[in-house]
């Protein structure tokens, strides 16, 4: 097994740290006590603070990018995330990473070697920042290419010096427990949890994350498990049950809801196991072609990648 070099991460004041009963792996509802709903409405706030420091500016960007290649990039991550057993939290994180690097930078997303390279390196680094046991860098499988792992190094640390260290991120998943006590009473409290997280899974692919609050994302989701049919009168009067929200949350929350409206899953609703619908294996787009065994040359710039 490969040894994963040591990474300290700077971390800027709109990381936060999930709640500790967060087991997405079975997505059993925990209740939400006083103490925990104080500690929410405190992740509200800095949420709103500081959204605007994580590459707001430059958003205008990864929206001319193909989507097609981003497309992949997620569909890619889902797999290995189910593959490695990874959190679902951890998916989500990898997807903010990529998301945020293109943000900032110039390069083409066109180039699909360099589409999954990224990829690649944002999954291992957000598995280092949750998961307790880490796979190797060889273990990342790559259809149609093999990087070696040096590269991947390489790519991970120009992930973090374009993200200035600061990798600690909220996901929606940390906010599922409080909105399902606050919208669903006293019932069907498990079933709407497994549910929402599809959502979130989902809705990766159809969003630039970085542009949505993951509390905005999360309480869509919670809706849409629950009821898929609501209308916004009625989405508004649920919101009422979140003390610090007010108009811009509630139409934010609806522009969500109405989005995953629009995902096929919702569309046609099924009843779905744990073991099935949380695995994510979305299919990914095939590619034929010999592999590449890609090196960095003395440079450390993406652009400087030589094939062999």
């Amino acid at each position: 097994m490969e040894s994963s070099p040591n990474l300290l991460c700077g971390e800027d004041e709109s990381s936060f740290n999930e709640p500790s009963n967060e087991k997405d792996e079975n997505l059993e509802f925990c209740s939400v006590s006083e103490s925990d709903c104080e500690f929410v409405e405190m992740m509200f706030q800095r949420e709103t603070s500081f959204r605007s420091v994580n590459d707001g500016s430059s958003v205008m960007s990864t929206r001319r990018r193909s989507k097609c290649c981003r497309l992949d990039a997620v569909k890619w991550i889902l797999e290995t995330r189910a593959l490695f057993g990874y959190h679902h939290r951890t998916a989500y994180l990898s997807v903010i990473y990529f998301d945020r690097f293109f943000a900032r930078t110039e390069y083409s997303d066109g180039i699909p070697w360099l589409v999954r390279l990224l990829a690649v390196a944002c999954l291992s680094l957000a598995a280092k920042m949750e998961e307790c046991g880490v796979r190797a860098l060889t273990e990342y499988n790559v259809e149609g290419f093999k990087f070696q792992t040096n590269v991947i190094q390489r790519m991970e640390l120009m992930v973090l010096n374009t993200l200035e260290w600061k990798m600690g991120s909220a996901t929606p998943f940390a906010y599922l427990n409080y909105f399902v006590s606050k919208f669903c009473g006293e019932s069907r409290h498990k079933e709407v949890r497994i549910r929402a997280s599809e959502f979130i899974l989902a809705v990766m692919a159809e969003i630039n994350v970085v542009e949505h609050r993951p509390s905005i994302i999360a309480a869509a989701a919670v809706l849409a498990a629950y009821n898929y049919r609501l209308t916004k009168a009625t989405l508004e009067n649920k919101i009422e049950a979140v003390p610090s929200w007010g108009s811009l949350e509630k139409e934010h929350v609806f522009s969500c809801y109405s989005l995953l409206q629009e995902i096929p899953m919702l569309k046609t609703p099924k009843t779905t196991s744990t073991t099935t619908s949380l695995s994510a294996d979305s299919t990914v787009i095939s590619r034929a072609g010999i592999k590449r065994r890609l090196a960095f040359d003395d440079g450390s710039q993406v652009h400087k990648l030589s094939k062999q």
